[in-house]
């Protein structure tokens, strides 16, 4: 049984608002919110993707003070790009 598109986005929204450290848990539940929504399914495979990394590792990728393995990369830019975007 194939999961709905609703079901999916539900889903993913939950796993980004409880990452495990406040900080993951209001950048990624944030862009959840605003976001997620507008993601296409290439896009959405990417983000469920990114969401099985450790809280850490994905803090420091957004934040500019590591670099994201390739793979990531471009999930990674769509987040921090809605991040900065938001601080402004």
């Amino acid at each position: 049984m194939s999961e709905t598109a609703e079901h999916r986005l539900k889903r993913l929204r939950i796993r980004s608002w409880r990452r495990g450290i406040k900080e993951m848990d209001l950048i990624l539940g944030g862009f959840a919110d605003d976001r997620l929504a507008s993601l296409n399914a290439a896009e959405l495979d990417a983000h469920e993707v990114l969401m099985e990394e450790q809280d850490h590792d994905l803090y420091l990728w957004v934040s500019g003070q590591a670099d994201a393995p390739m793979a990531l990369r471009p999930s990674i830019k769509i987040v921090r790009d809605y991040f900065l975007a938001k601080k402004k």
